[in-house]
């Protein structure tokens, strides 16, 4: 295998770059460049100096042997000055060694995959502590990443193993007396095992949203005070505000961190009758956009209805409260009055959703689970049939423990390798 480089860090001038080299001639690298190869896994001041002899650098140098580093290879990582020059000089000097290429997008975390370091499972839940923006989306992707998902579909794996280790024996002497129906057993087997995965496939839409985000719509006739409140909550002139009715005319979003949660608020056209063919576009799209958020809420006048019918958890509020100060449950975007009550209402109903999420935080686990569950579904018809039908429960079984390899990459994960390590910086 190649021995690859990159930059480790973002682009650009920083204090520190780190350069990130893997493989069999890791150390050699390390040898050209510093004279000498440090002790492993403890930090050494070094000069880094190029095949001409001169001084690019001082730098920090970490060495990992095979077996304990993020790849699983042979590892170096060059903690240098930030400089563009200094990082150019540094990466110049590697590609003119024999053996060293640059790195593709994603390819040391593809090498610990490969290397038994991470299972697949634990790639996603990198990626999407890389691009985690607000703490729940930290802690979602920290429980991937630590194996959560892998361990229970180890788990799994290994009861429905169990399982099928039973029924082949029925299978293997079904011409002598065996003294046990393993039924029972099996059965019990397969019911636990379906039990958690519907658990787990309940909470795959959830877990989505904390990944993906909350859309919040606020929602309202024309000139009630929509653009005004979306400004107040984004603390910052996200929407033209004005006294004539209609002046928003597309969705305008503005994405931010909520109590923790990331939540999408979208700022709708008014909602009402109207000729005018551009607004009519602008309303058609705040009805179809309210009706798809996660959570609405309503902006009225104190003797008028929502124009649309609220969800259970939505929230109906009477708008301009400044002009209407004996009002209940009244908020004014423009004094502040209720902005903060609601910015804790919205982060309450949807932190109490997100209770419900799982582990699992992609379509594509949720794929592997449901095929996995089909599977035992197909078993538990079959088992009542006895030895009859013991072969083709065995294959079924053996077909839902395949569905669960692949949730973690031992089997039937090419075709999405290249896909999820694209998303990958250079680096990484």
């Amino acid at each position: 295998m190649d021995t690859v480089f990159a930059v480790s860090t973002a682009p650009g001038k920083s204090g520190v770059a780190v350069i990130r080299v893997s493989g069999p001639r890791a150390h050699d690298a390390v040898q050209t460049l510093c004279g000498d190869v440090p002790p492993i896994r403890q930090a050494s001041v070094r000069v880094l100096r190029g095949a001409d002899g001169q001084r690019i650098d001082s730098a920090l140098v970490l060495t990992f042997a095979a077996g304990h580093s993020f790849t699983g290879e042979k590892s170096v990582e060059f903690q240098a000055h930030g400089s563009i020059a200094v990082v150019s000089a540094v990466q110049a000097e590697l590609s003119r060694m024999d053996g060293l290429r640059p790195a593709e997008p994603g390819e040391f975390t593809r090498r610990a995959l490969e290397n038994g370091q991470l299972d697949l499972a634990q790639v996603e839940g990198l990626a999407d502590l890389i691009d985690a923006e607000t703490e729940a989306q930290r802690r979602q992707a920290m429980r991937v990443l630590a194996g959560d998902l892998g361990r229970k579909a180890e788990g799994w794996r290994h009861e429905l193993v169990h399982a099928a280790a039973l029924l082949e024996a029925t299978i293997d002497f079904s011409d002598e007396d065996v003294p046990v129906d393993v039924g029972p057993e099996v059965g019990a087997l397969v019911s636990s095992v379906m039990a958690g995965l519907r658990q787990e496939i309940a909470g795959v839409g959830m877990a989505e949203r904390i990944r993906e985000g909350f859309e919040v719509a606020i929602v309202g006739a024309p000139n009630a005070g929509k653009s005004t409140l979306l400004n107040a909550l984004a603390g910052r002139e996200a929407a033209i505000t004005s006294e004539h009715a209609g002046t928003t005319r597309d969705v305008i979003e503005v994405r931010m961190d909520l109590c923790g949660l990331p939540v999408t608020l979208l700022d709708t056209a008014g909602l009402r009758d109207t000729r005018d063919a551009v607004e009519a576009i602008g309303v058609d799209r705040a009805r179809q956009r309210a009706e798809a958020a996660d959570l609405r809420v309503f902006l009225i006048s104190p003797d008028e209805a929502p124009q649309m019918v609220p969800r259970a958890d939505d929230i109906v509020l009477v708008s301009k409260a400044d002009l209407y100060p004996d009002a209940e449950n009244g908020i004014s975007g423009k004094t502040g009055q209720g902005v903060a009550a609601l910015v804790d209402r919205i982060g309450q109903t949807l932190s109490a959703r997100t209770s419900g999420g799982g582990v699992a935080t992609r379509e594509r686990h949720r794929d592997a689970m449901a095929r996995g569950l089909t599977g035992l579904e197909a078993v538990e018809v079959l088992l009542p049939r006895g030895e009859e039908a013991a072969e083709i429960a065995a294959e079924e079984l053996r077909s839902a423990v395949r569905a669960l390899d692949s949730l973690v990459g031992r089997v039937d994960v090419e075709n999405v390798l290249d896909e999820i390590f694209a998303s990958f910086c250079l680096g990484k």
